[in-house]
């Protein structure tokens, strides 16, 4: 009888190989198509009303992932008409019959909701909105889906992917007073361009990124898709451990990375010991600059929150440069927290009362002007510099209005001199 040994070749995978083979149940590579389980579903109520009727047309009766999905009511939080009232009773009546969950009004934003409750380490979790790629800070592989795919995601529990390459991105150096992940994450932006990374994934490495804290990372991640990628990952490790016990989830946290051996399609690597305050310039992600270039540029509204930015070290950062000053006469400062419990934590820790006291307003959680809807539509030839992830004509409402991106501490600092200010010159 002839002996036949069949040898194992193991091949070293990147953090989205792993979790795609995980979930398939089969050895996936970048480039293989395949068919798998996800963890959680979540949409928006822009995004849901598209999907329950896609899902009523196709007439299918069960929906086998609806107890791992979320609707959140975010983007128009509260209603600010009676169409979008409809809807929100919609999804609401919906979520209910399926038996799925509801974060209502005044929970705060989908993306930052699912990192605080939901998504773990080696998650596979797609969402009907692009920005669903940030809680990939977790170590999981999160990605937006149009809202006809998340439907059959939620009726099937299962959905199909083609396996991004991966694009391993090392960011190393220790970040100078007054540059935060946001300017990070613009630097990258720039180098990669706004359709540099289509369809790829995104791997955040490096010791700029092992002393990160999570509100940078899921910064870091929450912006991958301005750079066309299909999602933002960063490895978990300590900073993940500490996170989900903050958030009362110990027991979820595991360990991914990458294997060592793994094959990248291309590496990005960045210092960031020199790197000044950014700004994003309109109308597009990538045209960015360092602040100094568009310094004194006049502003008629500042606003600090979004998915983005809206996280407690966010408001933070704000509030230490607001205290004791007052917002500029012609100039408004606009403040959403991205959550419930970040706004709560704000409160207790006095943030709130700075902000306000400076002449701040504070709407509730939920994305207010950053889509455009309602709580701070740009007038025309209004120039705003926001902390949001955009700067598209006419993503905050107006298609004859200006819109710069930088970090909350350049545009805490912006608010109170009433134009584009290097945020350096009021920190300590």
């Amino acid at each position: 009888m002839t002996e036949i040994n069949c040898q194992v070749i193991i091949v070293d995978k990147t953090i989205s190989e792993k979790i795609f083979s995980e979930k398939s149940g089969k050895e996936t590579s970048a480039g293989d198509i395949v068919i798998a389980r996800v963890d959680r579903i979540g949409l928006q109520d822009g995004t849901s009303p598209l999907a329950i009727r896609q899902m009523i047309k196709m007439g299918l009766n069960k929906f086998e992932g609806a107890e791992k999905t979320i609707f959140f009511i975010d983007h128009a939080s509260p209603s600010p008409r009676k169409e979008l009232s409809n809807d929100h009773k919609f999804i609401r009546d919906f979520a209910k019959k399926i038996g799925a969950g509801i974060s209502d009004v005044g929970n705060g934003i989908f993306h930052q909701r699912m990192a605080e409750s939901f998504v773990k380490p080696g998650d596979l979790v797609v969402g009907a909105d692009s920005h669903t790629c940030t809680y990939g800070a977790l170590g999981a592989f999160s990605t937006g889906m149009g809202s006809t795919d998340v439907a059959i995601a939620i009726m099937l529990g299962k959905t199909w992917f083609r396996v991004p390459e991966t694009i391993r991105v090392e960011v190393n150096g220790t970040l100078p007073n007054g540059v935060f992940p946001k300017d990070v994450m613009l630097a990258i932006v720039r180098e990669i361009r706004s359709d540099g990374a289509t369809y790829k994934a995104l791997e955040f490495v490096g010791d700029a990124i092992d002393n990160m804290s999570m509100d940078g990372r899921l910064t870091l991640c929450n912006m991958a898709i301005e750079t066309g990628a299909k999602a933002g990952i960063v490895p978990s490790d300590h900073v993940t451990k500490k996170f989900l016990a903050e958030m009362g989830r110990p027991e979820d946290f595991k360990e991914i990375r990458a294997d060592e051996g793994a094959e990248y399609e291309w590496e990005l690597n960045l210092d960031v010991s020199d790197l000044p305050p950014l700004v994003a310039k309109p109308h597009e992600v990538d045209n960015v600059v360092a602040v100094e270039k568009v310094e004194g540029t006049h502003v008629d509204q500042v606003f600090i929150g979004t998915c983005t930015n809206g996280r407690l070290s966010d408001i933070e950062i704000a509030a230490e440069i607001l205290k004791g000053q007052k917002v500029h006469p012609e100039t408004r400062l606009i403040v959403n927290p991205a959550s419930k419990q970040t706004y709560l934590q704000a409160m207790k820790k006095g943030f709130i009362e700075i902000i306000m006291e400076a002449g701040g307003v504070v709407n509730p959680p939920g994305c207010g002007p950053c889509v455009g809807i309602h709580q701070g539509v740009l007038g025309d030839e209004e120039v705003c510099i926001s902390t949001q992830n955009r700067n598209f004509k006419g993503r905050m409402g107006n298609p004859n209005s200006y819109i710069y991106l930088a970090s909350p501490a350049t545009c805490a600092a912006s608010a109170i001199k009433g134009e584009i200010t290097d945020p350096r010159g009021f920190l300590k």
